[in-house]
Protein backbone atom coordinates (compact mmCIF):
# COMPACT_ATOMS: atom_id res chain seq x y z
CA UNK A 1 0.00 0.00 0.00
CA UNK A 2 1.26 3.29 -0.88
CA UNK A 3 2.21 5.72 2.09
CA UNK A 4 1.36 9.13 2.77
CA UNK A 5 2.66 11.67 5.62
CA UNK A 6 0.79 14.54 6.60
CA UNK A 7 1.85 17.64 8.61
CA UNK A 8 -1.29 19.51 10.07
CA UNK A 9 -4.27 18.19 12.15
CA UNK A 10 -6.38 20.87 11.91
CA UNK A 11 -8.59 20.64 8.91
CA UNK A 12 -7.31 20.46 5.37
CA UNK A 13 -5.22 17.86 6.82
CA UNK A 14 -7.46 15.62 8.61
CA UNK A 15 -9.43 16.38 4.84
CA UNK A 16 -6.59 14.86 2.95
CA UNK A 17 -6.65 12.33 5.15
CA UNK A 18 -9.93 10.65 5.06
CA UNK A 19 -9.87 10.58 1.04
CA UNK A 20 -6.54 8.82 0.87
CA UNK A 21 -6.89 6.36 3.18
CA UNK A 22 -10.33 5.64 1.37
CA UNK A 23 -8.29 5.33 -2.15
CA UNK A 24 -6.35 2.60 -0.03
CA UNK A 25 -2.92 4.94 1.17
CA UNK A 26 -1.48 4.03 4.57
CA UNK A 27 -1.62 7.90 5.98
CA UNK A 28 0.22 9.20 8.99
CA UNK A 29 -0.87 12.48 10.27
CA UNK A 30 2.00 14.57 12.20
CA UNK A 31 1.17 17.41 14.61
CA UNK A 32 2.88 19.63 16.71
CA UNK A 33 0.25 20.32 19.10
CA UNK A 34 0.20 17.70 21.96
CA UNK A 35 -3.33 17.22 20.78
CA UNK A 36 -6.14 18.68 18.51
CA UNK A 37 -5.94 22.79 19.40
CA UNK A 38 -8.50 24.03 20.76
CA UNK A 39 -9.98 27.44 19.94
CA UNK A 40 -9.83 29.83 16.65
CA UNK A 41 -12.99 31.47 15.67
CA UNK A 42 -15.81 30.10 13.66
CA UNK A 43 -15.49 29.03 9.98
CA UNK A 44 -17.76 28.41 6.76
CA UNK A 45 -18.61 25.54 4.11
CA UNK A 46 -19.98 26.88 1.50
CA UNK A 47 -20.79 26.01 -2.39
CA UNK A 48 -18.87 22.65 -3.60
CA UNK A 49 -17.13 22.26 -0.21
CA UNK A 50 -20.79 21.60 1.08
CA UNK A 51 -20.78 18.81 -1.67
CA UNK A 52 -16.95 17.42 -0.16
CA UNK A 53 -18.73 17.28 3.08
CA UNK A 54 -22.02 15.46 2.05
CA UNK A 55 -19.73 13.16 -0.12
CA UNK A 56 -17.71 12.41 3.30
CA UNK A 57 -21.33 11.52 5.24
CA UNK A 58 -20.70 14.28 7.60
CA UNK A 59 -22.98 16.49 6.70
CA UNK A 60 -25.85 15.52 9.06
CA UNK A 61 -22.71 15.96 12.27
CA UNK A 62 -21.64 19.51 10.41
CA UNK A 63 -25.04 20.83 10.36
CA UNK A 64 -25.70 19.78 13.86
CA UNK A 65 -23.03 21.74 14.90
CA UNK A 66 -24.58 24.92 13.03
CA UNK A 67 -23.51 28.26 15.09
CA UNK A 68 -27.07 29.08 14.23
CA UNK A 69 -26.41 32.99 14.67
CA UNK A 70 -29.58 35.27 14.35
CA UNK A 71 -28.07 38.10 13.39
CA UNK A 72 -25.34 41.08 14.45
CA UNK A 73 -25.09 44.47 16.41
CA UNK A 74 -22.60 47.29 15.91
CA UNK A 75 -22.58 49.34 19.07
CA UNK A 76 -20.60 52.22 19.93
CA UNK A 77 -18.13 53.04 23.23
CA UNK A 78 -21.33 53.40 25.40
CA UNK A 79 -22.81 50.06 23.76
CA UNK A 80 -25.63 52.20 22.34
CA UNK A 81 -26.90 50.09 18.52
CA UNK A 82 -25.39 51.88 15.61
CA UNK A 83 -27.02 48.97 13.58
CA UNK A 84 -28.42 46.01 13.80
CA UNK A 85 -29.20 43.02 10.90
CA UNK A 86 -31.01 39.34 11.18
CA UNK A 87 -30.01 38.86 7.67
CA UNK A 88 -26.53 38.59 7.77
CA UNK A 89 -23.61 38.53 10.12
CA UNK A 90 -20.19 39.51 10.08
CA UNK A 91 -18.45 36.03 10.59
CA UNK A 92 -20.92 33.56 8.34
CA UNK A 93 -22.68 35.95 5.85
CA UNK A 94 -26.37 35.64 4.87
CA UNK A 95 -27.80 33.82 7.34
CA UNK A 96 -30.77 31.95 5.30
CA UNK A 97 -28.32 30.21 2.92
CA UNK A 98 -27.30 26.68 2.88
CA UNK A 99 -23.98 27.40 3.89
CA UNK A 100 -22.64 25.95 7.24
CA UNK A 101 -21.15 28.38 9.79
CA UNK A 102 -19.50 26.21 12.41
CA UNK A 103 -16.27 26.64 15.14
CA UNK A 104 -13.09 25.73 13.65
CA UNK A 105 -12.30 23.07 16.22
CA UNK A 106 -15.64 21.32 16.29
CA UNK A 107 -15.47 20.89 12.57
CA UNK A 108 -11.55 19.42 13.45
CA UNK A 109 -12.60 17.10 15.80
CA UNK A 110 -15.03 15.97 13.67
CA UNK A 111 -12.74 15.28 11.02
CA UNK A 112 -10.15 13.68 13.48
CA UNK A 113 -12.65 11.23 14.57
CA UNK A 114 -13.72 10.24 10.97
CA UNK A 115 -10.03 8.93 10.28
CA UNK A 116 -8.93 8.17 14.23
CA UNK A 117 -9.20 4.82 13.93
CA UNK A 118 -7.74 4.31 10.32
CA UNK A 119 -5.11 6.53 10.27
CA UNK A 120 -2.14 7.11 12.18
CA UNK A 121 -1.45 10.63 14.19
CA UNK A 122 1.51 11.39 16.13
CA UNK A 123 0.85 14.59 18.20
CA UNK A 124 3.67 16.24 19.71
CA UNK A 125 6.26 16.08 16.55
CA UNK A 126 7.20 17.73 13.64
CA UNK A 127 8.98 17.63 10.56
CA UNK A 128 13.24 18.88 10.83
CA UNK A 129 13.60 17.62 6.89
CA UNK A 130 12.35 16.41 3.63
CA UNK A 131 15.03 14.13 1.79
CA UNK A 132 13.96 13.49 -2.19
CA UNK A 133 17.05 12.66 -3.41
CA UNK A 134 16.11 8.54 -3.84
CA UNK A 135 12.85 7.00 -5.12
CA UNK A 136 10.48 7.73 -2.01
CA UNK A 137 10.73 11.00 0.36
CA UNK A 138 12.77 10.57 3.59
CA UNK A 139 11.79 12.33 6.55
CA UNK A 140 12.85 13.00 9.26
CA UNK A 141 11.03 14.26 12.94
CA UNK A 142 12.12 16.63 16.17
CA UNK A 143 11.31 13.31 18.07
CA UNK A 144 10.34 9.99 16.35
CA UNK A 145 12.78 8.02 13.86
CA UNK A 146 12.98 9.06 10.41
CA UNK A 147 10.95 7.30 7.79
CA UNK A 148 10.22 6.80 3.97
CA UNK A 149 6.42 7.76 2.29
CA UNK A 150 5.47 7.81 -1.07
CA UNK A 151 3.71 11.27 -0.50
CA UNK A 152 4.37 14.20 1.73
CA UNK A 153 1.39 16.62 1.85
CA UNK A 154 2.05 19.78 3.48
CA UNK A 155 -1.41 20.90 5.34
CA UNK A 156 -0.04 22.91 8.52
CA UNK A 157 -1.30 26.18 7.51
CA UNK A 158 -0.14 29.72 7.09
CA UNK A 159 3.11 29.43 8.59
CA UNK A 160 3.85 25.67 6.99
CA UNK A 161 7.14 23.81 8.14
CA UNK A 162 6.94 21.69 4.83
CA UNK A 163 6.31 24.69 2.32
CA UNK A 164 9.43 26.19 3.99
CA UNK A 165 11.67 23.04 3.80
CA UNK A 166 10.45 22.29 -0.18
CA UNK A 167 10.06 25.87 -1.69
CA UNK A 168 12.02 28.29 0.85
CA UNK A 169 11.16 31.31 3.04
CA UNK A 170 7.45 31.84 4.04
CA UNK A 171 8.45 35.84 2.93
CA UNK A 172 8.79 34.69 -0.22
CA UNK A 173 4.98 33.38 -0.72
CA UNK A 174 3.15 35.85 1.98
CA UNK A 175 1.21 38.84 1.42
CA UNK A 176 -0.17 40.99 4.75
CA UNK A 177 -3.29 42.63 4.34
CA UNK A 178 -2.51 45.11 7.24
CA UNK A 179 -5.29 43.48 9.75
CA UNK A 180 -3.86 41.83 12.81
CA UNK A 181 -6.11 39.51 14.81
CA UNK A 182 -6.38 37.69 18.14
CA UNK A 183 -9.36 35.28 18.68
CA UNK A 184 -10.12 33.02 21.88
CA UNK A 185 -13.00 31.94 24.28
CA UNK A 186 -14.21 33.75 27.46
CA UNK A 187 -17.25 33.41 29.19
CA UNK A 188 -20.72 34.61 27.11
CA UNK A 189 -20.98 37.22 30.08
CA UNK A 190 -23.21 39.80 28.03
CA UNK A 191 -25.22 36.61 27.83
CA UNK A 192 -25.56 36.81 23.83
CA UNK A 193 -28.39 34.37 22.38
CA UNK A 194 -27.04 33.48 19.37
CA UNK A 195 -26.12 36.54 18.55
CA UNK A 196 -22.54 38.70 17.55
CA UNK A 197 -21.84 42.66 18.31
CA UNK A 198 -19.19 44.40 17.56
CA UNK A 199 -17.54 47.81 18.47
CA UNK A 200 -15.02 49.66 15.68
CA UNK A 201 -13.08 52.89 16.90
CA UNK A 202 -10.11 54.53 14.69
CA UNK A 203 -8.53 51.57 13.51
CA UNK A 204 -9.47 48.73 15.59
CA UNK A 205 -12.62 46.77 15.66
CA UNK A 206 -13.51 44.64 19.00
CA UNK A 207 -16.15 41.65 18.80
CA UNK A 208 -18.03 38.82 20.88
CA UNK A 209 -20.33 36.26 19.40
CA UNK A 210 -21.82 33.76 21.33
CA UNK A 211 -21.09 29.50 20.73
CA UNK A 212 -22.15 26.17 21.70
CA UNK A 213 -25.52 27.10 21.87
CA UNK A 214 -24.26 29.94 24.13
CA UNK A 215 -22.86 28.40 27.30
CA UNK A 216 -19.94 29.98 25.52
CA UNK A 217 -18.43 33.08 23.43
CA UNK A 218 -15.77 33.90 21.12
CA UNK A 219 -13.65 37.13 21.59
CA UNK A 220 -11.74 39.14 19.18
CA UNK A 221 -9.49 42.22 18.89
CA UNK A 222 -8.22 43.43 15.51
CA UNK A 223 -6.37 46.10 14.73
CA UNK A 224 -4.53 47.60 11.08
CA UNK A 225 -1.24 47.83 10.58
CA UNK A 226 1.96 47.03 8.54
CA UNK A 227 4.74 45.11 8.54
CA UNK A 228 4.53 44.39 12.41
CA UNK A 229 7.00 42.08 13.96
CA UNK A 230 5.87 39.50 15.80
CA UNK A 231 6.92 35.74 16.59
CA UNK A 232 4.15 33.40 16.04
CA UNK A 233 5.18 30.80 18.34
CA UNK A 234 5.50 33.44 21.52
CA UNK A 235 2.06 33.73 22.22
CA UNK A 236 2.94 35.68 25.35
CA UNK A 237 4.73 38.56 23.55
CA UNK A 238 1.64 38.62 20.80
CA UNK A 239 -0.64 38.94 24.43
CA UNK A 240 1.57 41.85 25.19
CA UNK A 241 1.64 42.98 21.87
CA UNK A 242 -2.44 43.36 21.75
CA UNK A 243 -2.44 45.03 25.01
CA UNK A 244 0.00 47.88 23.93
CA UNK A 245 -1.90 48.29 21.06
CA UNK A 246 -5.55 48.45 22.97
CA UNK A 247 -3.64 50.48 25.53
CA UNK A 248 -5.92 53.67 25.20
CA UNK A 249 -8.89 51.75 24.06
CA UNK A 250 -12.00 51.82 26.12
CA UNK A 251 -14.45 51.64 24.51
CA UNK A 252 -17.45 49.14 25.44
CA UNK A 253 -16.01 45.83 26.35
CA UNK A 254 -12.56 46.28 25.19
CA UNK A 255 -11.25 45.98 29.04
CA UNK A 256 -13.38 43.28 29.25
CA UNK A 257 -12.27 41.46 26.35
CA UNK A 258 -8.24 42.53 27.58
CA UNK A 259 -8.51 40.73 30.98
CA UNK A 260 -10.13 37.36 29.23
CA UNK A 261 -7.52 37.19 26.92
CA UNK A 262 -4.17 37.07 29.43
CA UNK A 263 -6.16 33.91 30.81
CA UNK A 264 -8.06 32.38 27.54
CA UNK A 265 -6.23 28.71 26.82
CA UNK A 266 -6.92 28.67 23.70
CA UNK A 267 -5.61 32.50 22.97
CA UNK A 268 -4.71 32.50 19.26
CA UNK A 269 -3.11 36.08 17.33
CA UNK A 270 -2.35 36.53 13.52
CA UNK A 271 -2.25 38.82 10.22
CA UNK A 272 -4.92 38.38 7.97
CA UNK A 273 -2.60 37.39 4.55
CA UNK A 274 -2.38 35.42 1.54
CA UNK A 275 -0.42 32.69 0.55
CA UNK A 276 0.43 32.87 -3.42
CA UNK A 277 2.87 30.54 -5.30
CA UNK A 278 3.34 29.56 -8.79
CA UNK A 279 2.91 26.01 -7.61
CA UNK A 280 2.84 24.18 -4.48
CA UNK A 281 3.71 20.74 -5.42
CA UNK A 282 7.88 19.62 -5.97
CA UNK A 283 8.85 16.35 -6.44
CA UNK A 284 6.36 13.88 -4.25
CA UNK A 285 5.98 17.10 -1.72
CA UNK A 286 2.40 19.15 -2.28
CA UNK A 287 0.59 21.45 -0.26
CA UNK A 288 -3.31 21.59 0.72
CA UNK A 289 -5.61 24.24 2.25
CA UNK A 290 -3.53 27.70 3.75
CA UNK A 291 -0.40 26.23 3.13
CA UNK A 292 -0.32 26.71 -0.36
CA UNK A 293 -3.05 28.85 -1.47
CA UNK A 294 -4.86 30.74 1.78
CA UNK A 295 -7.17 33.33 0.73
CA UNK A 296 -7.25 35.10 4.79
CA UNK A 297 -10.29 34.73 6.65
CA UNK A 298 -11.36 37.92 5.07
CA UNK A 299 -12.50 35.50 1.81
CA UNK A 300 -14.31 34.14 4.29
CA UNK A 301 -13.09 30.71 2.08
CA UNK A 302 -10.58 29.17 3.63
CA UNK A 303 -12.29 26.15 4.99
CA UNK A 304 -13.67 25.67 1.52
CA UNK A 305 -11.13 25.66 -0.63
CA UNK A 306 -9.27 23.22 1.85
CA UNK A 307 -12.00 20.60 1.76
CA UNK A 308 -11.82 20.98 -1.94
CA UNK A 309 -8.50 20.81 -1.93
CA UNK A 310 -8.07 17.66 -0.50
CA UNK A 311 -11.23 15.98 -2.03
CA UNK A 312 -9.51 17.01 -5.91
CA UNK A 313 -6.03 15.90 -4.53
CA UNK A 314 -7.29 12.32 -3.70
CA UNK A 315 -9.02 11.51 -6.89
CA UNK A 316 -6.37 12.97 -9.05
CA UNK A 317 -4.01 10.35 -6.91
CA UNK A 318 -6.15 7.66 -7.66
CA UNK A 319 -6.14 7.95 -11.26
CA UNK A 320 -2.02 7.35 -11.71
CA UNK A 321 0.97 5.66 -10.53
CA UNK A 322 3.00 6.07 -7.91
CA UNK A 323 6.03 7.18 -10.23
CA UNK A 324 7.44 10.54 -10.31
CA UNK A 325 6.07 11.32 -13.03
CA UNK A 326 2.86 9.74 -12.14
CA UNK A 327 2.83 12.11 -9.48
CA UNK A 328 3.70 14.84 -11.56
CA UNK A 329 0.63 14.26 -13.14
CA UNK A 330 -1.46 13.82 -10.51
CA UNK A 331 -0.58 17.31 -8.86
CA UNK A 332 -0.47 19.16 -12.33
CA UNK A 333 -4.06 18.34 -12.95
CA UNK A 334 -5.14 19.52 -9.34
CA UNK A 335 -3.47 22.65 -10.18
CA UNK A 336 -5.18 22.87 -13.13
CA UNK A 337 -8.28 22.52 -11.59
CA UNK A 338 -8.15 24.53 -8.46
CA UNK A 339 -6.28 28.05 -9.57
CA UNK A 340 -9.22 29.32 -11.02
CA UNK A 341 -11.13 28.57 -7.65
CA UNK A 342 -8.54 29.79 -5.85
CA UNK A 343 -8.18 32.62 -7.85
CA UNK A 344 -11.44 33.92 -7.28
CA UNK A 345 -11.73 33.39 -3.62
CA UNK A 346 -8.36 34.99 -2.89
CA UNK A 347 -10.52 38.30 -4.88
CA UNK A 348 -12.93 38.34 -2.39
CA UNK A 349 -10.47 39.46 0.14
CA UNK A 350 -8.65 41.99 -2.17
CA UNK A 351 -11.28 43.43 -4.85
CA UNK A 352 -13.34 45.74 -1.43
CA UNK A 353 -10.23 46.02 1.16
CA UNK A 354 -12.36 47.26 4.32
CA UNK A 355 -15.42 45.57 3.27
CA UNK A 356 -17.33 42.47 2.79
CA UNK A 357 -18.01 40.25 -0.38
CA UNK A 358 -22.01 40.96 -1.55
CA UNK A 359 -23.55 37.84 -1.30
CA UNK A 360 -23.78 37.57 -4.68
CA UNK A 361 -20.09 37.19 -5.40
CA UNK A 362 -19.41 34.91 -2.22
CA UNK A 363 -21.67 32.64 -3.57
CA UNK A 364 -20.26 32.92 -7.42
CA UNK A 365 -16.75 32.01 -5.62
CA UNK A 366 -18.13 29.33 -3.21
CA UNK A 367 -19.70 27.51 -6.63
CA UNK A 368 -16.68 28.10 -8.74
CA UNK A 369 -15.45 25.03 -8.90
CA UNK A 370 -17.31 21.44 -10.32
CA UNK A 371 -16.79 17.86 -9.10
CA UNK A 372 -18.46 16.64 -11.88
CA UNK A 373 -16.50 12.92 -11.22
CA UNK A 374 -17.67 10.54 -8.69
CA UNK A 375 -16.27 9.73 -5.48
CA UNK A 376 -12.36 8.45 -5.55
CA UNK A 377 -12.50 4.64 -5.66
CA UNK A 378 -11.46 2.69 -2.58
Amino acid sequence: MPTALISGASIAGPAVAYWLQRTGWTVTVVERAPALRRGGQAVDIRGTALQVVERMGLHPEVAALHTKMRGMSFVDAEGNVLMSSTEETLTGGVIDSPDIEILRDDLAELLHSATADRVEYLFGDTITGIDQSGDRAVVTFEHAESREFDLVVGADGLHSRVRALTFGEESRFRSDLGTYVAMFSLDNHLDLDHWQTFHQAEGTMVGIYSARDNTEARGMLGFEGTDIDYDFRDVDAQRELVAARFADNTGWETPALLRAMWTAPDFHFDSFSQIKMDTWSRGRVTLVGDAGYCPSPLSGQGTSLALVGAYLLAAELAKTDLSAAGLETAFAACETRMRPFIDSCMRLATDTPGQPPSPETMRAAANGISLDEPEPAR
